[in-house]
Formats: structure tokens, C-alpha cells, sequence
């Protein structure tokens, strides 16, 4: 979708990546496959490139760092750094005086039972690398059920959360360019089943105060991260209407697939925008928009929501359909 965008203004993509057959290649100038840390392939790419970028967070930080040395990278890596670990983003957020969820950094099980000890039950324990969707995290209901959780995981770098209640999940959007201009889409309301994002509301439904202190939260993270790019921001509205960051995102967001019917400027355009150095577009909601992901098998359906006149379907190529796999979306405006 960012390669479509991009190709909309006029830019070619060429995209690096160890998997064969990958929807970005489908659409693009040039596809090189080839795995992570090949610096031979890398350093080929990067001669034929005049910015690069990247679109999930778990490409090697040496990678990145290597490529940075050749051509401009956006977002930088040290943003990469941060998002690609739990424990440093809500570092950064704590840092910079944004609320998170208490937690604790364990490295083994004594540790763990120290942090429930002070954080208490219920609680979620997440690896602090390589989670997404569910995946890399195990709910505590009390404290016996935390053994049986630490041997799932098995991992030596994981995260205690205090289990916060909260009213809804909402999240933010916001682009930043070279220049430090900044826009940001309004919050929209996110509804997961199965720990995986199945609708996003835009707007979301919460009161004008609410709604600014999330887009501060947007705002301080942007400006403090020296961001190019875009940043997506995960967050939980809380019963007495406080907001606290949950996890951040330096690449266009499932949550922010709404735009692409629904404002001025999609995610997609603002992100390519953002990273060529170009003016910011308008993120001003035009229709209410209500976006449902395609998720498994639910993809075999989209030939009904073409013959639905406020829906818009977008469908993502991939080759297999895989329970709980993001396998398309679609828009339904108005």
C-alpha cells in the first residue's frame, strides 16, 4: 500500500526482503530477495536507492544501522531500537512524562515472582521482543498460573504489566516531516478479538478532553523521538478518562487503514510524503469510517462487499490463508 502511494507520486519502490512472492513485489519497481544480513545484497540495494525505509519493526537493528551508513534511513534506527523492545518504549514514554501501565523488566523466574509481588494479579507477562498480535504474551490471573506461563514463553527478556481497566482501546496516527511539521489524525477506537485488531472506529467516541490528551501523547513521542516518518500509538482510555500509552509503531498501522477512504490524506501517502522530504497532507476525517479486517477465512467473503455500496474492499495478496492472518480489510464509509 505505502509502494502504491508512493507510485501515485511519482516515486519507484524497490523493495528488500528474504521472502519470495511478497505483496509488496506484486506492485512495485524492483524486488531484491535476499536475507537480512547479506551486506553484499544490502549495499546493492542501497546504490540504487535514495531513501530507505521499513514497514514492521522486526528487521535486524544491524541491518538498519548498516544501510544508515549507506543512504538516509526513516524512521531512524534508534527509533527502530526502541519500538523493537517493550521495556524501552514505555522507558522513553516515563521519561518524557507520559503514563504507562506499572511493569517490571524480568529476566528469569525469581524475578518474576518479585515483580508479582509488588505489581499483583491479574497481570500480563510479554516477551519484550517479537510479540504482535497476541502473540509473545500470557494474562496472569493469579500468581499460580505464572510458572506455566514463564515455561511458555520461554524467554529471558520479558515485561510485567499491571493489568489496567480501561474503558476502550484508542490509538493515534501522527506524521512528521524533515521541516518538524506535524499532523496527526484524529483518535480512532479499536475492538480486538481474539488479541488481534477485528475493527477500528474513526473517530473513536470519547469526550474532546480525552481525545486531546491523546493527541498530546502523539505530539510529545514525535517531537522527542526526532521523528521522519510516521508513528502510530497504541493506547488505553482509562474509567476516570485519563489515557496511558500502551506500545508505538514507527510504520503506517492496521489501525490507520480507515484513512484510505476516510481522510483527505491516507497513511499511506502521508508516510511516503513524510520520508521524501514533501509538505504534509490534510488528515481531516471527510466520513465516518468503520474498518474490518479480513482475517483467515473471512477473506472468502469479499466478493459480497463488492456489491455493498459504502464498502471498499482491499485485499493484500497473499499467497495463503492462515488462521488469525490479516488477509485484507474493508472500509465501510458513511
Amino acid at each position: 500500500m505505502s509502494a502504491l502511494a508512493a507510485a501515485r507520486l511519482g516515486f519507484r519502490c524497490h523493495i528488500f526482503t528474504p521472502e519470495n512472492n511478497s505483496p509488496a513485489s506484486h506492485v512495485a519497481f524492483k524486488t531484491t530477495i535476499a536475507n537480512y544480513e547479506d551486506q553484499d545484497a544490502l549495499r546493492s540495494f542501497a546504490n540504487e536507492s535514495d531513501v530507505i525505509t521499513y514497514e514492521f519493526e522486526n528487521i535486524p537493528i544491524e541491518t538498519a544501522l548498516f544501510l544508515e551508513r549507506l543512504k538516509p534511513i526513516y524512521p531512524s534506527p534508534s527509533i527502530l531500537a526502541i519500538s523493537q523492545h517493550r521495556g524501552s518504549e514505555k522507558k522513553f514514554a516515563t521519561d518524557h512524562g507520559i503514563k504507562v501501565a506499572p511493569y517490571e523488566l524480568v529476566t528469569n523466574y525469581t524475578e518474576l515472582e518479585r515483580a508479582i509481588t509488588k505489581l499483583k494479579t491479574p497481570s500480563i507477562l510479554k516477551t519484550c521482543r517479537f510479540g504482535y498480535d497476541g502473540k509473545g504474551q500470557e494474562k496472569l490471573s493469579d500468581p499460580n498460573s505464572a510458572k506455566k506461563a514463564w515455561e511458555k514463553l520461554a524467554t529471558n527478556d520479558a515485561i510485567l504489566e499491571q493489568f489496567v481497566e480501561f474503558e476502550k482501546e484508542i490509538s493515534v496516527i501522527i506524521a512528521r516531516n524533515n521541516n518538524g511539521a506535524l499532523e496527526a489524525y484524529p483518535p480512532v477506537e479499536n475492538q480486538h478479538e481474539n488479541h488481534i485488531l477485528a475493527i477500528t472506529l474513526a473517530p473513536a467516541k470519547i469526550e474532546e478532553a480525552t481525545a486531546k490528551q491523546a493527541l498530546e501523547i502523539a505530539r510529545t513521542l514525535a517531537e522527542a523521538l526526532d521523528l521522519i516518518g510516521i508513528l502510530a500509538i497504541e493506547m488505553f482510555v482509562l474509567t476516570n478518562g485519563q489515557v496511558v500509552m500502551n506500545e508505538l509503531a514507527p510504520r503506517p498501522h492496521n489501525s490507520g487503514h480507515w484513512s484510505q477512504d476516510g481522510a483527505v490524506t491516507c497513511q499511506f501517502e502521508q508516510f511516503i510524503r513524510a520520508i521524501s522530504g514533501q509538505c504534509l497532507g490534510s488528515t481531516k476525517l471527510v466520513k465516518t469510517t468503520k474498518m474490518v479486517n479480513l482475517i483467515g477465512d473471512a477473506v472468502n467473503d469479499w466478493p459480497k462487499y463488492l456489491s455493498t455500496l459504502n464498502a471498499k474492499v482491499h485485499l493484500y495478496g497473499k499467497a495463503e490463508t492462515k488462521p488469525g492472518r490479516k488477509m485484507g480489510h474493508v472500509n465501510f464509509i458513511d
